[in-house]
């Protein structure tokens, strides 16, 4: 089998997507060759296995270097259709959003009659529609996902939730892969960055998350406890607003880091009071499952989540942590009783096991890996039928 992965984020960018596609290249590297078509990225490039070749093109990125809106998604598209057609003929195409990528894909493989799995690893419509995009936006990226997911030999889902909704999006054949962390990373053994009244919140901040709201809970989190401190380690559209709500606190009651490596960030998690983690209520994304919160639990690190919703109901049936409202009060309430619980050792272990047996990325990465080869097989039978 010859597999040809298509994402413009890859290691060694510092993002949940980047750790989830590595896992499973390396999965799919078992069963043959592997070419990675990406972006060229700043940072050490790591050597990857023989079966794999990383292909990297020249993009556009944004402010925060992030290849993130319209222009640096074209810039990775357009050229993309020629990369795609010259290279030598996979047996099969793992696309990663966004649906202009997929479009791409999509176009492609019917030229070259190659199957192609979809990654769902969030349903960009969705989340377009819950920054308050104009109708007409939504409108477009909607019809873009819905096509593509249509023509995809399978669909890989992070959750279930995220598989009823690209299903209700036209998807023919979707496989629930799950999600998780590396455990091996994020493990309660190791550095401890942060102290036992210290937040983190370790991951993108964008407009549907709403993570300005612990900042903004800060406040009334000072006068319970005035040596507490909430860090921010990452990037993202909301990362000014922080910064403003950051510069009307008491120096150094909130500080901002940009993103850091996975073993830098489970050391800033491990052993803080709480992580925090936030999904902005009734836009269409409750049903997310964010990757942050699986890497705080694997250090054992309790988690308090803003918002309702399929991590919310997680949190309460395995009480990993804390709920509340996302609103400032709410917010700090759980807070301070965050800092004012007794967290042994055994519970952080608990939490820890829990992700190990449950959230393991390995795990999703070999399940991801045995639904791509299985639509490989089946590309092959459908050519060998035609053909006959």
């Amino acid at each position: 089998m010859r597999a040809a992965v298509v994402t413009r984020i890859y290691a060694p960018e510092v993002a949940a997507a980047a750790f989830r596609l590595g896992k499973m290249v390396s999965a799919l590297a078992r069963h043959g060759q592997v070419d990675v078509l990406t972006v060229i990225a700043a940072g050490e490039h790591h050597h990857p296995p023989a079966a794999v070749r990383v292909r990297r093109w020249p993009v556009l990125r944004d402010r925060s270097g992030y290849v993130r809106g319209y222009l640096p998604y074209l810039s990775f598209d357009v050229p993309l259709l020629l990369r795609l057609i010259l290279m030598r003929k996979p047996t099969v195409f793992v696309v990663e959003p966004p649906p202009t990528t997929g479009v791409a894909v999509r176009i492609v493989c019917a030229v070259r009659r190659v199957p192609y799995a979809w990654y769902a690893a969030d349903v960009w419509s969705d989340a377009t529609a819950s920054t308050g995009a104009p109708a007409i936006v939504t409108k477009v990226v909607r019809a873009l996902e819905s096509w593509v997911l249509k023509g995809a030999a399978v669909s890989l889902a992070v959750s279930e939730e995220v598989a009823d909704r690209v299903r209700e999006l036209g998807a023919p054949h979707v496989v629930t892969v799950g999600n998780g962390i590396d455990t091996e990373i994020f493990c309660p053994q190791g550095e401890r960055l942060a102290g036992p009244r210290t937040f983190v919140y370790a991951g993108t901040a964008s407009e549907w998350q709403g993570a300005d709201v612990f900042a903004r809970a800060m406040p009334q989190v000072l006068a319970a406890v005035p040596d507490a401190r909430l860090v921010y380690l990452g990037h993202g559209s909301a990362w000014p607003t922080i910064g403003t709500v950051a510069a009307s606190l008491p120096q150094g009651a909130v500080t901002m880091h940009a993103s850091v490596p996975p073993e830098r960030s489970a050391a800033w998690l491990r052993g803080a009071a709480a992580a925090v983690v936030s999904i902005v209520p009734g836009q269409g994304y409750d049903f997310a499952l964010p990757t942050k919160l699986f890497a705080a639990l694997g250090t054992g690190t309790p988690v308090i989540h803003a918002g309702v919703g399929a991590a919310a109901d997680l949190v309460r049936e395995h009480e990993l942590g804390w709920v509340a409202d996302h609103d400032v009060d709410a917010v700090a309430a759980a807070m301070i009783a965050a800092l004012r619980a007794p967290d042994g050792e055994h519970e952080r272990s608990r939490r820890a096991a829990w992700v190990a047996e449950h959230r393991s990325l390995a795990a999703a990465a070999e399940r991801a890996a045995a639904a791509v080869v299985e639509a490989a097989r089946g590309g092959s039978a459908r050519r060998r039928g035609s053909s006959a």
